[in-house]
């Protein structure tokens, strides 16, 4: 008997009960605010601080207006994919619990692989990128402290190895929390922690453009000369537009935030207000620091506003961001690697229903608290992927690189192919029609997009391995 049958066994039981759902799984709890609060978690991460290096590769027109396009299209395929979280009618229709589940209810085949493959290498890439991004603000705090008690002009040369392990294992420990239910208060702390650090990277490049009383850059972005050639432009301009949808990525987990939410009102009409407000106060806060950033340093503008030292005081201010960014990437690490975690917990147990490795849970007491349920193999295997994904950060610690690698990689297929193409089944949209015809022109646009984004980071990657020792810096 599979889960859902057992589900639907439970229902038809305590169907009338306040404390179910229509799947008979315990009632969920999600509000427009929980849902935004995972959705800033995710989005507000580590990528805003490479915003104003992006908006420098770009220039003063075609920076802006990139970030806007992108917002656009993520609100947008973002609405197109929660209309896809039921199968058939958007109150009653069956649900599909992940992403996985809604391509698989909707175009089905050999395109359910390619999604799995692409969402879950993307979400393992993250866990990546954000244990890259917290060491590089562990080492800051360290190098802020440097400065300032020894000058500017000192090396305060610090690796960012033993970070990178403190970080792991902190994550270890958050990994046993059971599941994405469980997790809505470490969201909102972590949101709180983004918006902290945001608002302060921001009043710093305001503070800078006021003292100088004056605006940096151009219309065009980095200049041609000595530093940068004209094919290094090329690439980097490539890898900002990586840097922009990596910035915008949450698509890859939307269907199972949506999964948290209450109903009455429907599910869909919650993701989309949820979506508006996030992508609206992301976007404000993006072009804010992208544009004042660049402002503050234009050619110079660092790859991490907040640790690439354009800024060296007040030094406990750059302190309180650098901590606020490690909280909040502790909780977006959480937000994007439980359904990674909940994908291989359910295929081990319909692989191995009878295993008690996988299934039994041990009550673990804590006094003042009910009983932590312990899993032996969850236990095992998330602390297993948290040393895996640490190692291969400390093996390639390019922040810029791998934020646009992601970027590029996830933003084509997971924000906007598959979502364009069951939205058209889901609404029997007719093939040519006009409504057709632009979903594809935009599915098409951001294809090419991507296709040059993945091109510019990858040989932004080439070109820092040349240089690069592992576990030297």
């Amino acid at each position: 008997m599979t889960m859902a049958d057992k589900a639907h066994q439970v229902f038809e039981v305590y169907g009338e009960s306040k404390c179910f759902d229509d799947d008979g799984q315990i009632k969920r709890t999600g509000s427009v605010w929980t849902a935004s609060a995972h959705i800033i978690t995710a989005v507000i991460g580590s990528g805003v601080l490479s915003l104003a290096w992006a908006t420098a590769q770009l220039g003063w027109v075609a920076g802006p207006t990139v970030l806007l396009l992108f917002s656009f299209v993520t609100y947008y395929t973002s609405a197109l994919l929660s209309d896809c979280y039921r199968t058939g009618d958007p109150v009653t229709g069956k649900r599909n619990y992940t992403y996985m589940d809604a391509v698989r209810a909707n175009l089905g085949g050999f395109q359910v692989k390619i999604c799995g493959v692409i969402q879950y290498a993307n979400l393992f890439g993250v866990a990546i990128g954000y244990t890259i991004a917290a060491s590089i603000s562990m080492v800051a705090v360290n190098r802020s402290n440097c400065f300032h008690k020894q000058g500017h002009q000192a090396a305060c040369n610090v690796s960012s190895t033993p970070y990178m392990i403190m970080f792991g294992v902190m994550e270890i420990i958050f990994s046993q929390i059971p599941d994405f239910d469980q997790i809505s208060w470490l969201s909102i702390v972590a949101a709180v922690m983004s918006f902290t650090y945001s608002t302060i990277g921001l009043g710093l490049g305001v503070a800078q453009v006021a003292e100088t009383g004056k605006i940096e850059g151009s219309l065009t972005g980095i200049s041609i000369g000595a530093e940068v050639t004209e094919m290094q432009k090329i690439w980097r301009s490539f890898q900002a537009l990586g840097a922009i949808a990596f910035a915008y990525s949450y698509s890859l987990i939307l269907v199972e935030i949506q999964d948290t939410l209450k109903s009455p009102p429907a599910e869909a009409k919650t993701m989309k207000r949820a979506t508006l407000i996030s992508v609206a106060v992301t976007t404000v806060f993006y072009m804010l620091c992208g544009c004042f950033g660049y402002a503050a340093f234009g050619d110079q503008s660092p790859g991490n506003l907040l640790t690439g030292f354009g800024f060296y005081n007040p030094y406990w201010l750059l302190d309180i961001a650098n901590v606020a960014i490690v909280v909040h990437l502790v909780g977006a690490y959480q937000v994007y690697c439980q359904p990674l975690f909940a994908f291989v917990e359910k295929t081990a147990t319909q692989w191995y229903p009878d295993s008690k490795i996988i299934t039994k849970e041990i009550d673990v007491p804590i006094p003042g608290f009910k009983p932590f349920k312990l899993n032996l193999f969850r236990l095992v295997w998330r602390t297993i992927f948290v040393i895996i994904t640490t190692v291969i950060s400390m093996l390639m610690p390019f922040f810029n690189d791998v934020v646009g690698i992601l970027g590029a990689f996830g933003f084509w297929p997971l924000t906007v192919y598959f979502p364009v193409e069951m939205y058209i089944v889901q609404k029997r949209i007719t093939k040519w029609s006009g409504r057709w015809i632009c979903l594809q022109i935009l599915s098409g646009a951001c294809l090419v997009i991507s296709i040059a984004a993945a091109a510019g980071s990858f040989a932004g990657v080439v070109s820092d391995l040349k240089v690069y020792r592992p576990f030297q810096s």
